[in-house]
């Protein structure tokens, strides 16, 4: 059964390389894209995933996760105004606050497997 290929965006300390590694790991396509830093609008859509992950995170969390940050919680604000669309289109949107990373993780793979399962039955698969 084909595996989806899946894009995950985010702010700054969501956790977007730490699941795209992770779902590799797991045996998918996924990556990071820094969709935060960019001003085009679907950057995620550039290489046409199958699915669209959006992970966010509060301020506190990003300051405790990146103690280093050097801006404040109004550019934390931006970035998710960068994201807009990507909320709007993404399969899932996940706030990792409360999460430790396997929590994240699973979730991810649950979606990809729902996905599996749909493409399954659309081509008549088991």
């Amino acid at each position: 059964m084909a595996r989806p290929v899946i894009a995950v965006v985010g702010v700054c300390a969501a956790g977007k390389s730490t699941l795209a590694r992770g779902l590799q790991e797991a045996g998918y396509e996924a990556y990071s894209v820094p969709q935060e830093h960019s001003v085009v609008r679907r950057l995620y859509a550039k290489k046409q995933p199958d699915l669209l992950i959006m992970l966010d995170a509060r301020w506190e969390t990003t300051r405790r996760r990146r103690p280093d940050i050097s801006y404040g919680p109004e550019r934390l604000e931006e970035q998710r105004q960068r994201l807009r669309y990507a909320r709007d289109e993404c399969h899932l949107y996940l706030p990792t606050d409360g999460l430790t990373i396997a929590e994240v993780r699973q979730a991810a793979i649950d979606l990809a497997r729902q996905w599996q399962e749909r493409q399954g039955a659309a081509t008549g698969g088991w």
